[in-house]
């Protein structure tokens, strides 16, 4: 059967066929990405109010991807206390987040103890709150420090009031490019097996996929399918975030950035191409919001959130360091011809704009 016709008839693709869908023109792969996110979900496109929070920048490990790592170019080593954290998802939750997302660098200085007694006071004080924290690099991380297993890990998360995993950590999967921007990180194997545990407690989590580097088309197909053979296992994604490389302050030295055409492609055959993870997300943190509203008519029906304030992508350059209000987030996707639908971090709907 032909790519088309397996496209007409929504049989599900394999590699080889993911390789061909870049080969398609963008209009075509966009025709069969936007039919398929509007069986899904109309006109609808989701978003959340919430708050990132970067507790610190001090890191073990040596990505030359990473911006945001204090051990290399940005000498402005910080950790934040617990009452600097606590005052700061006050303020926000005051502003009505629904969700607070905690991801930090490897920091050897602050201890397991640290992590899960913020986790605890967070729950105590703001008990509403979901708490989506610790990518799978920072629990593989954890568990060598502390000699102890990714289940433990997890279950002492789960105990101090972690309700879902980020998909952060990924980066890539294929081991010989993994190896040259982060090596002696979370393998791509120990990434998979640690939301294979996090699902398995009945937890949902996120995945994630970092593209416009060094890797090839062949390897985001790999990825992808990769996800895919989870997913069809656990049932446990909430979303696909493909996330675009920012080039600025970083070590990877990429020359020849990708085309806004390539990352459209990506966005609609990671829609295409997941037919069992729900969401595909244009994280405007990395793409630009001016992208990812166009990635809207790619495939991706979510946007990710407010953010209010956000440290690692903005390291690099992303202008996402200050978030974006509500109303302007309203404002942007209804003049895109879509409907905003606010969520919590489950996917529930909390309210339609319309």
């Amino acid at each position: 059967m032909n790519l088309i016709k397996k496209l007409e008839s929504q049989k599900r693709l394999n590699y080889e066929d993911g390789l061909a869908l870049y080969e398609l023109d963008l209009f075509t792969l966009a025709q069969f990405a936007h039919k398929k996110r509007g069986s899904l979900y109309g006109k609808k496109v989701f978003f959340n109010v919430n708050r990132h929070i970067n507790p610190t920048n001090v890191c073990k490990d040596v990505c030359k991807f990473c911006a945001f790592s204090a051990n290399r170019k940005n000498k402005n080593q910080y950790t934040m206390t617990h009452e600097k954290i606590l005052s700061e998802v006050k303020k926000s939750y005051k502003n009505g987040i629904k969700e607070i997302h905690i991801v930090s660098a490897h920091n050897p200085k602050t201890g397991l103890k640290w992590y899960l007694e913020i986790f605890s006071k967070i729950k105590k004080e703001f008990p509403s709150l979901h708490i989506k924290a610790l990518t799978a690099a920072e629990i593989h991380f954890l568990s060598k420090e502390y000699n102890l297993t990714h289940t433990q890990i997890i279950d002492k998360m789960i105990t101090h009031g972690v309700d879902s995993m980020p998909g952060g950590g990924a980066e890539i999967f294929d081991e010989k490019v993994r190896s040259y921007i982060c090596k002696g990180k979370v393998t791509s194997q120990e990434w998979l097996d640690i939301h294979e545990l996090w699902h398995s407690k009945g937890k949902m989590s996120n995945a994630t996929m970092l593209f416009g580097h060094v890797e090839k088309r062949e390897n985001r197909i790999d990825h992808m399918l990769r996800l895919r053979d989870l997913q069809d296992r656990t049932s446990g994604f909430n979303a696909f975030i493909p996330l675009v490389y920012q080039r600025e302050n970083n070590f990877l030295k990429v020359e020849n950035f990708l085309s806004s055409v390539e990352i459209l492609k990506t966005y609609a055959i990671s829609r295409l191409m997941l037919d069992n993870i729900p969401h595909i997300k244009a994280y405007w943190a990395t793409s630009t919001i001016s992208l990812a509203l166009v990635a809207l008519e790619f495939g991706a029906d979510d946007l990710d959130g407010t953010i209010e304030r956000e440290a690692i992508q903005s390291a690099a350059g992303a202008s996402s360091a200050y978030g974006m209000n509500i109303k302007n987030f309203l404002d942007l996707i209804t003049t895109s011809n879509f409907i905003p639908v606010e969520r919590d971090s489950l996917y529930n709907e909390l309210k339609r704009y319309i």
